[in-house]
């Protein structure tokens, strides 16, 4: 397989870098990586990049998208408007998505959101991306000279670090936009620490369950299976019951788990392209029509507030 000539890597969140670094020495010769600050500089370098810049940080409350013209100074435009031989490869991130939009006006270049799998041949380059809320998947050529792509969670396996890499850092001057979008302020929010999108073995529940306290039981479950606790969608943005980060869907969590065990969840489409990478599926609910058990490698029909403490009582003998 051919490879781009040069890929340029950023990332709003530091914990996407190992798989974004992945991918671009899958698909590029030359890699070069933007971070936000100097102090990243020892946790991204062993990830295998030829060149580093550290972009001018002007504010602690500056904004990704004001990078935009940052980048643009950087990163060389081809002088034909071509197939792709530069890749901006960035994370499905809001503030990335945002940042993508302007790099791709100031570039001149296509963009593809979400993406599920990349490739470079000497046929071209092509992405796979979600359609129509996960409905369909989309495969698109790209033709222009750069292809900038945010990258789904969880389309390719990390790089491991390299102690012994090295590579030469360079310090890039903050170029600003005509229009700068200030934060004025920022305030914490409690966020959860789980990452699902690298989860081994999964719990999700569903609303078969009645009460938010009943999540004990499913946390005891998943505790005894060396399992993180996921949900559906109106668990987390219907009832509040969960965080936002356990939501697996479409516009949540894409799941690469070797094991995912549904509990009282129907199985809308919406819900299983989220839940449908897992290797093993395993599905108990009460409706024996349930779509969820179109999907599933192994199915119980049966009420999760049997079911369930039954399993634990197994588990624990």
């Amino acid at each position: 397989m051919s490879k781009l000539t040069n890929v340029w890597v950023f990332s709003d969140n530091r914990d996407r870098y190992a798989e974004l670094l992945a991918g671009a020495r899958q698909w590029g010769a030359k890699v070069n990586v933007l971070v936000q600050r100097g102090d990243a500089v020892p946790a991204i370098k062993p990830l295998g990049a030829d060149v580093l810049y550290v972009l001018e940080e002007k504010s602690a409350l500056q904004r990704v998208e004001n990078y935009a013209e940052t980048l643009v100074s950087l990163i060389e435009k081809p002088a034909v408007q071509s197939l792709p031989t530069t890749l901006i490869l960035l994370p499905a991130t809001k503030r990335s998505k945002a940042l993508a939009a302007r790099l791709g006006v100031l570039l001149e270049a296509a963009i593809v959101n979400d993406v599920t799998a990349l490739s470079v041949s000497d046929e071209g380059t092509f992405a796979e991306h979600r359609m129509y809320g996960g409905l369909a998947f989309g495969r698109e050529k790209i033709m222009t000279s750069i292809a900038i792509v945010t990258l789904a969670p969880g389309v390719v396996e990390p790089i491991a670090a390299n102690p012994a890499h090295d590579c030469p850092v360079y310090q890039a001057n903050y170029v600003a936009p005509r229009q700068e979008i200030l934060c004025k302020e920022r305030r914490t929010k409690s966020l959860s620490s789980v990452d699902l999108s690298k989860a081994k073995r999964v719990v999700g529940v569903g609303r078969g369950l009645v009460a938010q306290a009943d999540l004990s039981m499913v946390q005891d479950l998943a505790t005894l299976l060396g399992a993180e606790v996921g949900c559906s969608r109106p668990i987390a943005e219907g009832e509040h019951w969960m965080e936002r980060e356990r939501y697996i869907g479409v516009s949540g969590v894409l799941l690469k788990s070797d094991l995912y065990l549904t509990l009282g969840i129907s199985g809308q489409i919406q819900h299983m392209v989220g839940g449908n990478g897992a290797k093993t599926i395993v599905a108990i609910n009460k409706d024996k029509k349930a779509p969820i058990f179109k999907y599933a490698d192994y199915g119980l029909v049966g009420d999760i507030y049997k079911v369930v403490p039954a399993l634990i009582a197994q588990l624990t003998r």
